[in-house]
């Protein structure tokens, strides 16, 4: 699952990174930005992704998609905590997600991302990145819902998960799952409009172990009194239980 990871960048990185066309004036649009080094689903923050209906350009939506045919807003609070990932084993049949994996796709990117191994009854966080620390991109899906009570209109993402890779497997030793990581030059295909089943289910498949890495990271981030928008959060600390290699 990926319910937690981070976008600890500057905007001019950010911005390199994918060598946009379009501007964004992130004052006028999105307001100062500042590097997260820690972003939870469950706390549906707005973060940048890149659509395809704009892939030029980045846009701010909220993590945790509202199906477009939600009725109510008591019904899209409820279903959102509950699609801050899509299964890429069932995402073509879930009625959730089914129209937005076909036509609205969208880019989501990172830096790393957090996740737990259970030993001996406790679990342990990590800290999950590509070895040349660079800027990567989940593949994601997005959609729009309008407030029938008010006529606002909410623009929602999803984070697409498969099964996980070995160092995953390790580390996610319960559900053994992990984000979709579409390699760099895939990203802009994922986007591409008119794809087949099998093109879409081609991009869901997980990304090689050998350009990962990984290690422990204190408890800090289950400190929920605390600031973990830090970049301690990310701090690497060992668990001499869990004994070399963590």
């Amino acid at each position: 699952m990926c319910f937690y990871y981070a976008l600890s960048v500057t905007a001019q990185t950010l911005e390199n990174r994918y060598q946009l066309t379009e501007g964004f004036d992130w004052e006028v649009e999105a307001g100062p930005w500042t590097p997260k080094y820690y972003v939870s689903g469950f706390e549906f923050p707005k973060m940048p992704v890149i659509t395809n209906e704009a892939p030029d350009r980045l846009q701010f939506l909220t993590w945790g998609l509202i199906p477009f045919w939600v009725k109510a807003p008591a019904q899209a609070a409820q279903i959102r905590g509950k699609t801050l990932n899509a299964r890429a084993e069932t995402v073509l049949e879930k009625p959730s997600f089914r129209q937005a994996v076909q036509r609205r796709r969208c880019l989501v990117p990172a830096d790393g991302f957090y996740e737990w191994r259970l030993f001996q009854g406790k679990k342990y966080p990590y800290y999950i990145f590509l070895k040349d620390r660079t800027v990567f991109s989940f593949a994601g899906i997005w959609e729009e819902w309008a407030d029938p009570t008010t006529g606002e209109l909410f623009r929602t993402y999803s984070i697409l998960t498969t099964e996980a890779n070995p160092l995953l497997a390790r580390i996610h030793n319960t559900k053994k799952r992990m984000p979709v990581i579409l390699p760099r030059e895939q990203e802009r295909a994922w986007l591409s409009a008119g794809l087949s089943t099998a093109e879409l289910l081609s991009f869901l498949q997980p990304f090689p172990a050998a350009q990962m890495e990984a290690y422990t990271i204190g408890r800090l981030i289950t400190a929920r009194t605390a600031n973990r928008n830090c970049p301690e959060v990310q701090a690497p600390v060992v668990y001499p239980e869990l004994g070399e290699g963590q």
